[in-house]
């Protein structure tokens, strides 16, 4: 018998929809959405990439992610340009506002982890990661 509520992908999506939708009112007084946080959060913990990169970096597909990126550019929180070894690849980078915004944001991000793990153990936490970065991997077989 199929149990919706003991379903995997149920469970991940419903806790990523609900951390996303709570998260959501901490970003948009920044006039951002949580795809365009991820942006942020990537380049502040990688630094510049290309598009390609940022796009698997981000789970945001490069359609989509081209897209994002331009807005981002146009309100200055990124700079977008042509990479020198092949003019056809985009590099994406932190602007200075892009880099201040995401600092006044990533303490926020930290509580937001801080409460969702509140009642683990150093030990599962560390566990857990580790069996989402698997999981994920092993969509790559799908």
């Amino acid at each position: 018998m199929f149990d919706l509520a003991n379903f995997l992908p149920y469970l991940v999506n419903r806790a990523g929809v609900r951390l996303a939708a709570n998260f959501s009112g901490i970003l948009r007084p920044y006039g951002l959405n949580v795809q365009e946080w991820r942006v942020l959060a990537v380049l502040h913990a990688h630094g510049a990439q290309r598009m390609s990169s940022l796009a698997e970096l981000t789970s945001i597909d490069r359609t989509t992610l081209s897209r994002l990126t331009a807005r981002m550019a146009a309100v200055a929180l990124i700079t977008r340009s042509r990479t020198d070894d092949d003019g056809r690849e985009v590099r994406i980078a932190m602007s200075s506002k892009g880099q201040a915004v995401t600092d006044q944001l990533v303490p926020h991000a930290q509580r937001y982890e801080e409460v969702a793990v509140a009642d683990l153990s150093d030990r599962e936490i560390i566990a857990l990661k580790g069996m989402l970065a698997k999981i994920y991997g092993n969509l790559d077989k799908l």
